[in-house]
């Protein structure tokens, strides 16, 4: 009913929308004589807010054509390199006039994006800040309400299942970047492949911004889980995806519920990014109200998440701490990070993050027991919050060098294109 009503209420402001739409080609006319006054101003940038925050925002672009390797500029190609139900994993491949002679050029990233609402195109900084350094692969998670319910569930064992088999597919020399919410079904998918003593492994795993032990420095978004418990979830969040939606009568965490959560732990500070976009438009500061556009119009196009999933993160990783008690399981098998040998760990935090606290992803560390510590590294990043431990400007300058140091550090094909050279000296 929730969904449903959420549905009538953007159908029933469109004739609005499609008025404020005329009334902005009205007010920007150059034959309109007061279009360039402050008045005409005002009235374009009234009109132009009211649609902006009315618009159903679609599924955004990558819409990355290029990237420079070693000071040279070469083309990007994207692809779906594979493919189920629930997800596609996308592949920016470089296209090299020639090869790079650094074999480290060459090694897989494979990008695990977020399913917590939006799409993985809130990565878009983060892979163009990897292609320099290797070959990129990303999730691109399916928004569940454009799944039909004949094509199953997907629930975290699956989601576990996918990660494996991404990996898997990769083959060797695949170093795996797990942000925010990932990083606990990443550290359980290579945990289980230890367990399984597969013989593909990832050369290492970087986590990122990730609730891997919430009882440390909890945040508001913890906090709630913790203290409002599974039923209520099940009983206020969970709808069922109306027609004429491929996903008609799924079960579904919305996205919108999940949009105006994000919204509200902030208001005030997207309140006042609203305001600056008006006196930006008024003003006719293009460049300012652009940027403004660029990253709301990103923020604001959320996907659905199946119920099953979205359940049984909140009670596994946020209400119950499965994961740093000992108690996590995959298809009631207990994962055991202790098992990890082969697969170096990196934790990357940020000093502000409201989303996951200081010390969160950082617990990886005391639950992978058996890695040494040559195979470990951790970086807590001053100045930033959630956003900025995969995105702008600092991220670019210190996060990424450490990044693509450790990669470097832990890539076995450089290690053993180094040995070969050394045996050919001797």
């Amino acid at each position: 009913m929730l969904y449903m009503m959420y549905e009538m209420n953007h159908a029933a402001i469109a004739p609005l929308r499609m008025a404020a739409k005329y009334g902005h080609h009205f007010w920007t006319n150059p034959a309109n004589p007061v279009a360039d006054t402050e008045l005409g101003r005002s009235y374009t940038a009234s009109l132009e807010m009211f649609e902006r925050l009315t618009r159903r925002y679609g599924k955004p672009e990558f819409s990355i054509t290029s990237t420079e390797v070693d000071g040279k500029k070469c083309a990007v190609k994207e692809s779906v390199a594979w493919e189920k139900p629930f997800c596609r994993m996308l592949h920016f491949k470089r296209q090299f006039i020639a090869a790079p002679k650094d074999p480290r050029q060459q090694q897989k990233i494979l990008i695990v994006a977020p399913m917590s609402g939006h799409y993985a195109t809130l990565l878009r900084g983060t892979v163009e800040s990897m292609l320099p350094h290797g070959d990129v692969y990303i999730t691109d998670w399916v928004d569940a309400r454009d799944v039909p319910s004949s094509r199953g569930s997907f629930d975290l064992d699956d989601y576990i299942d996918y990660v494996v088999d991404m990996v898997r597919h990769l083959g060797e020399n695949v170093h795996v970047m797990a942000v925010c919410q990932p990083t606990v079904p990443v550290l359980a998918a290579v945990s289980l492949m230890h367990q399984r003593k597969e013989k593909v492994l990832p050369a290492s795993m970087i986590l990122m911004g990730g609730p891997i032990d919430t009882r440390r420095n909890p945040t508001t978004v913890n906090e709630m889980a913790t203290e409002r418990g599974i039923d209520w979830f099940k009983r206020h969040v969970i709808v069922r995806v109306p027609f004429p939606n491929a996903g008609f009568m799924r079960r579904v965490y919305p996205g919108f519920l999940q949009l105006s959560g994000f919204m509200t732990m902030n208001l005030d500070r997207h309140l006042d990014a609203h305001r600056e976009l008006f006196r930006h438009l008024v003003d006719g500061d293009g460049d300012s109200a652009e940027k403004h556009e660029e990253f709301y119009d990103e923020y604001l196009s959320v996907m659905d998440l199946t119920a099953e999933f979205y359940l049984q993160t909140v009670d596994k990783v946020f209400v119950k701490q499965a994961l740093p008690k000992g108690e996590f399981t995959y298809r009631d098998q207990l994962i055991e990070p202790a098992a990890i040998t082969q697969t170096a760990l990196m934790t990357v935090e940020g000093e502000r993050d409201d989303i996951s606290g200081i010390g969160q992803s950082e617990a990886a560390h005391e639950l992978c027991t058996s890695l040494p510590e040559e195979m470990r590294d951790h970086h807590l990043q001053a100045k930033v919050g959630h956003y900025g431990v995969f995105n702008g400007s600092r991220f670019r300058a210190h996060i990424v060098p450490r990044l693509v140091a450790f990669m470097h550090a832990h890539n076995p094909k450089a290690s053993r294109t180094k040995a070969r050279r050394l045996e050919s000296v001797v």
